[in-house]
């Protein structure tokens, strides 16, 4: 017999509910976002990576991994670039937070009580929370009060030593790495084909004032739409990331979700 699969939408409905009945298995829900990632990477590297996360992560914790979220929140300029840019297909926050609210409260109607939330766009950070605090007020109206949610994003999990191995020339920052190093090494590292390191440019770091203005100042970001160049980037760096996320993120989801 064929190993079942650890994304739940690819089960019988009859497996998936063996599965999830007893409030066990966690589900993994990865949450990205249609955003431009410079002229080298396609548009959809935020629900590329965490789906990936998680597959990995489910197939070591007995997890299973729910259809993404493939649109998020608006692209913040000192962030993602900016929601002006073409091709960023974005959501309003509201209607962000009442989707993750419904599908939060449809898995607790399974007889799912762990939920880990693998976010890959910095901007739906806030968003999320509002999802989950208003799914687990209206579930314990239901009188459903034992969920637990975990919220990630796997770069968190980089430590100071593989920071130090990536950036041997210094790190410019988490806030700049869009469309940077660390995602286009991750790309190299899963979906070599998808991108094109040729057409990525170098520049220098961006560099933003300490305030927002709005409507977003276009001539505030690079042309290219990255806040930091990739030509540093590699499928070898990509293969470290995986290894320390993946790692990091297991150890945390094994101490939240206990077996």
């Amino acid at each position: 017999m064929p190993e079942q699969s650890v994304f739940a939408a690819e089960l019988s409905w009859a497996d998936y509910d063996a599965r999830v009945r007893g409030g066990d298995t966690p589900i993994l829900l990865p949450i990205g976002s249609m955003e431009q990632h410079g002229h080298h990477m396609p548009m959809n590297v935020d629900v590329l990576l965490p789906v990936e996360f998680a597959r990995r992560v489910a197939s070591r914790i007995g997890a299973l991994v729910a259809p993404p979220f493939t649109y998020g929140y608006k692209s913040h300029q000192k962030s993602g670039g900016g929601n002006h840019l073409p091709g960023t297909t974005s959501l309003d926050g509201a209607t962000l937070v009442a989707a993750l609210r419904d599908v939060l409260k449809e898995f607790a109607r399974h007889g799912v009580r762990r939920i880990c939330l693998f976010n890959g766009h910095f901007e739906n950070s806030w968003f999320i929370i509002e999802g989950i605090d208003l799914a687990l007020r209206e579930l314990k109206w239901s009188g459903i009060d034992d969920m637990k949610v975990v919220v990630l994003s796997y770069w968190d999990f980089v430590d100071k030593d593989t920071i130090n191995r990536l950036y041997p020339k210094g790190f410019p920052g988490w806030e700049i790495e869009h469309g940077g190093v660390l995602e286009t090494s991750l790309m190299l590292a899963l979906y070599p084909e998808q991108v094109r390191l040729e057409r990525a440019i170098d520049h220098a770091p961006a560099s933003f004032p300490p305030y927002d203005v709005y409507p977003p100042k276009p001539e505030w970001t690079p042309a290219s739409g990255t806040l930091s160049s990739p030509k540093e980037a590699s499928a070898e760096k990509g293969e470290i990331l995986l290894q320390v996320c993946a790692d990091g993120i297991v150890k945390a989801l094994e101490t939240e979700f206990p077996r």
